[in-house]
């Protein structure tokens, strides 16, 4: 089990050794989808970027438990504890049941997802699961003195608990008496003490149709209080990791931490994992600048930001071009230069597990053989240093120029070490394919090809035997109007098909 990994976490700011608290276990809990429209570049990038981690972390040897939630409840429209219910508003206009709207659209979520090639989670909770824990953690923080009620709604106050000698804004390096100035002044928030604080229960107004009954009111719980409830549940308090988007730093996983620390004085978690913002042509995305583009847009090319349909797996190898931690801007031209990208590794990929390591020994090239292994260790080294992806696919694309230099006879197989060439293949197998989660969509499609096209031999085989030439000779005329070309041979029947 690797003891050299260094991840960056967001609490102290730098890089720091990965120690597990309870070895060879690791608990990791990522944000997982508001479930009220489709997946889009923001549900993907956190997504990609953790199952990368799960899969790398799994490779070192932990057993993992990685817990992802769905939240179905609790999320208002404005994020500042006023507003509608995000979900219940979508199952108001589209006049479904709230429950109709979540499981529409996690399938929706989990499509996307596999197609992405992320794997599922350990566990994967519903907020509205988890009611009745919420409501115990309310009346924990409560009973400590770090919340109060304020008719039939609770709120968490932020002014005491920063004065009691914990820090409110350590996370995302926020000054309370700056967030105190800022605040906005928003309808309902007279039921407050302080403009900062924030809801943990909010009493439902008799509208609002997605309610629970509770000891203050009829209502439903904080956006906030759901993470604090079901990492601590599934994970305990204090687990390894917790990740997220750049875009949750503040006030979401600001306010975990005040939650969990306020209810069970422990803080909740060791390392805090953020992946940074995306944006389409240099601009966020938002509805308003007509750039809001999701995933089956992205996958089918039917939005006008769009020249063509990008794949899945461009999508995900261009995610991991750049590491977790940067900024990242889709347009067209980073994405046609992803796409030819991902299809010289696939190539080079497959090239490899064609090679055939020659019988006989030839003279070993000293300098290529140190090159190619100490390339095949680098990738390791850049995983370790807080899963850089951008630079273990750069030493895979160095990497493939050896093996294409193989593949095309430039130099001999043999230039290198039985040894050596078994390290480059097993290195491609497990950082390509094992952690980088890259599947060759187009392999996939040949052998389903290849699949439909034997059975097409055989029925036209079988045909042939039974002297009905007419039918065998409309299955090979239809298949020429399609380019294919069935070779007829002494040892059966064969297939090309024509670029023409």
């Amino acid at each position: 089990m690797s003891t050299t990994l260094h991840v960056h976490n967001s609490l102290t700011r730098q890089k720091e050794k990965f120690v597990p608290l309870n070895p060879p276990f690791a608990g990791m809990y990522v944000c997982g989808p508001t479930v009220y429209g489709e997946p889009h570049l923001g549900h993907a990038r956190p997504a990609i970027t953790f199952d990368v981690v799960f899969r790398y972390l799994k490779h070192l040897g932990y057993k993992v438990r990685y817990v992802r939630n769905i939240t179905d409840v609790g999320h208002l429209v404005n994020d500042a504890d006023e507003g509608e219910d995000k979900i219940a508003k979508k199952a108001r206009v589209e006049k479904l049941e709230p429950m109709e709207v979540v499981q529409f659209y996690t399938n929706k979520y989990h499509e996307a997802m596999q197609m992405l090639n992320v794997l599922p989670p350990s566990i994967e909770p519903f907020a509205s699961g988890h009611i009745i824990e919420q409501i115990k953690m309310i009346e924990m923080i409560l009973k400590a003195g770090y919340a109060y009620v304020s008719d039939g709604s609770v709120y968490f106050d932020v002014v005491k608990y920063n004065n009691d000698k914990h820090s409110y804004g350590k996370l995302s390096g926020r000054v309370l008496e700056e967030l105190m100035e800022s605040e906005r002044e928003l309808e309902g928030q007279e039921e407050k003490r302080n403009k900062a604080d924030f809801a943990l229960w909010k009493k439902a107004a008799p509208e609002h149709i997605m309610r629970w009954d509770s000891p203050w009111s009829a209502g439903f719980p904080g956006w906030h209080l759901e993470c604090s409830v079901m990492s601590g549940k599934y994970l305990g308090n204090p687990f390894d990791i917790h990740g997220g988007g750049m875009d949750l730093l503040f006030p979401h996983h600001e306010c975990e931490i005040a939650q969990s620390v306020a209810g069970t004085g422990t803080e909740p978690v060791k390392y805090w994992l953020h992946n940074n913002m995306i944006t389409i042509n240099g601009q966020k995305m938002g509805k308003s600048l007509g750039n809001a583009v999701n995933l089956e847009q992205f996958f089918s090319g039917s939005h006008p930001l769009l020249e063509k349909g990008y794949s899945p797996m461009t999508i995900r190898f261009f995610m991991l071009q750049s590491h977790y931690r940067s900024t990242l801007d889709f347009s067209n031209e980073a994405l046609k230069a992803a796409e030819k990208g991902f299809r010289k590794l696939m190539n080079a990929s497959s090239s490899l597990e064609k090679l055939e390591y020659p019988a006989s020994s030839g003279n070993v090239n000293d300098s290529l053989e140190k090159e190619i292994v100490n390339l095949c260790e680098q990738c390791k080294e850049h995983m370790d240093d807080d899963f850089n992806t951008a630079m273990t696919l750069a030493n895979l694309f160095e990497l493939s120029a050896k093996i294409n230099s193989f593949q095309d006879k430039l130099v001999p197989l043999n230039s290198i070490s039985k040894a050596a060439f078994e390290k480059l293949l097993q290195t491609f197998r497990v950082y390509v394919i094992e952690i980088l989660g890259l599947q060759d969509e187009q392999a996939n499609n040949h052998q389903l090809a290849d699949g439909l096209m034997q059975l097409i031999i055989d029925i036209r085989k079988k045909v042939r035997e039974k002297k009905d030439y007419a039918t065998s000779d409309v299955i090979r005329d239809e298949l020429a109007k399609m380019n294919i070309q069935l070779l007829d041979g002494k040892e059966g029947t064969s297939w090309l098909q024509k670029t023409e």
